[in-house]
């Protein structure tokens, strides 16, 4: 009989990959359907099981096999065809469908040492944090009152492009991304979820351009800034 594993173990949690093109392709494509609609579906001759699945999941990943693609001080010992099959592990499905895609450098020694100098009283905390997310999420709660939905992640697309699109002249550099291929339908209406957080982070009740350049940025896009 079907088992649940790791992805609905994590269920209403977080699912941490780590360097993740080092897993089957197999596995990584299975993440597409749970992430999508919230739960893994196997089916049997003997009939159907259904696991809950609403889980974040996270991926950390290599620039490079080797590791050293960006690094300032070590050379890449890469081949072409080995980074492209490394890079092609993740594929365009399965990243559409992560919200946010950033690459991270490592810190130079004069940024470590600038953070020593950060006072205790400026540092983000995680009770802070923790109360900027519950008052984000009383925000969402309010707005979607009367939907089946309580916080932005779970808002359906067309509802979200219907009732909760900002004015064209907000959304222009998203429209013009669309347009072009940029991003796709999926990754539109992430955007505008990603876009609601972070007015709703900021304690707003609607949604400004600014929000949706940093939602495209968030996305590893570009911002209003640049010509699409």
């Amino acid at each position: 009989y079907p088992k649940p594993g790791s992805i609905s173990m994590a269920n209403h949690g977080v699912l941490f990959l780590d360097e993740a093109p080092e897993f089957q392709q197999p596995a990584l494509e299975a993440l597409r359907q749970p992430l999508e609609s919230g739960e893994v579906i196997i089916h049997r001759s003997a009939g159907m099981a259904r696991f809950p699945s609403a889980f974040q999941l996270i991926l950390a990943s290599n620039p490079c096999p080797c590791g050293n693609l960006l690094s300032r001080h070590k050379s890449c010992t890469c081949t072409a065809a080995a980074r492209g099959r490394y890079e092609n592990k993740l594929s365009g499905p399965l990243l559409d469908r992560i919200d946010i895609q950033l690459n991270i450098a490592a810190a130079n020694p004069a940024q470590i040492a600038m953070s020593k100098k950060v006072a205790d009283s400026d540092r983000e905390t995680s009770a802070r944090v923790r109360e900027k997310v519950f008052q984000a999420r009383m925000l969402a709660a309010e707005r979607l009152v009367g939907t089946p939905w309580k916080i932005n992640s779970q808002i359906a697309g067309p509802y979200l492009r219907r009732k909760l699109k900002p004015a064209p002249s907000i959304t222009a550099v998203l429209d013009r991304a669309l347009d072009l291929g940029r991003i796709s339908m999926r990754g539109y209406d992430r955007c505008l979820r990603l876009a609601w957080t972070s007015a709703d982070f900021d304690g707003r009740s609607s949604v400004s351009k600014d929000d949706l350049d940093f939602a495209l940025f968030l996305r590893g896009g570009q911002t209003a800034g640049e010509s699409f």
